[in-house]
């Protein structure tokens, strides 16, 4: 229970990583703020584990490339809860394609929700953990922003884009005691992935040590541990959790 007391809000928390990383965080002692463009009731699954489970969880709907949005669900986490101690930016989408076969409009999608979200939602969140002087900002990005892949220009942006603000809040808050850092996942197991031929999970393999594909929890824990006091001296940091891919 290292997050016991904690208030965690995790964006696109309503299924796959993000309700993964619920999850976990719930389970080491944290109150949980679902926040998701999806319905209450696509989110319900998560949201009746945790609250099944006796966790403090709420719900609350809202698009995390609006920055309003994002102001409303960090001023719904300190109404209900006091506080955010943890803020976990999950949020994201694909919209995969050769750059030129690419619309402009599946670039700003990406870029909107990929990345601006986390701007919207670590400026909302900041104020609260700069009074309270502490919190943990924890953004996922991915192991292709680092490496870069043909067919996706505006998802790698994106990641690349991520982990650069990450960097730079890092500088920003450290004297304010707030930690920022990003995990990177490889290829983990997801509605995503689930839908590749066994030939292109084939591919995957061959580029990665372990030879399999990674979990949801995997990621989960790694978010966990950042969240902790575990990572209080750790900031500016980017955590690759894909199976010796990139390594």
């Amino acid at each position: 229970m290292k997050l016991k007391n904690k208030v965690a809000v995790v964006t696109g928390g309503a299924r796959g990583i993000g309700s993964a990383i619920a999850l976990h965080l719930a389970r080491e002692g944290a109150k949980i703020v679902i926040s998701d463009i999806a319905s209450e009731e696509s989110a319900q699954p998560t949201l009746s584990s945790l609250l099944n489970e006796g966790i403090e969880a709420k719900y609350f709907k809202g698009d995390a490339s609006s920055f309003n949005d994002a102001q409303k669900t960090i001023d719904f986490a300190v109404s209900s809860f006091g506080t955010v101690d943890i803020m976990v930016n999950n949020a994201g989408i694909t919209r995969d394609n050769l750059l030129l076969r690419m619309t402009e409009k599946d670039w700003d999608d990406v870029i909107q929700i990929n990345l601006k979200s986390v701007f919207n939602f670590s400026k909302a969140v900041i104020k609260p953990m700069m009074g309270q002087r502490s919190g943990k900002i924890i953004n996922i990005a991915s192991v292709v922003g680092i490496m870069g892949n043909a067919g996706q220009a505006n998802y790698v942006a994106s990641k690349a884009g991520v982990i650069g603000l990450t960097k730079t809040l890092a500088k920003e808050f450290a004297g304010r005691n707030i930690q920022v850092n990003a995990i990177a996942p490889g290829f983990i197991e997801t509605e995503m992935t689930a839908k590749l031929n066994q030939a292109q999970k084939d591919a995957i393999m061959n580029l990665v040590p372990l030879k399999k594909m990674g979990q949801p929890s995997d990621v989960a824990k790694a978010v966990a541990f950042l969240a902790s006091s575990d990572a209080d001296y750790i900031t500016g940091q980017v955590i690759c959790v894909d199976g010796g891919m990139i390594m």
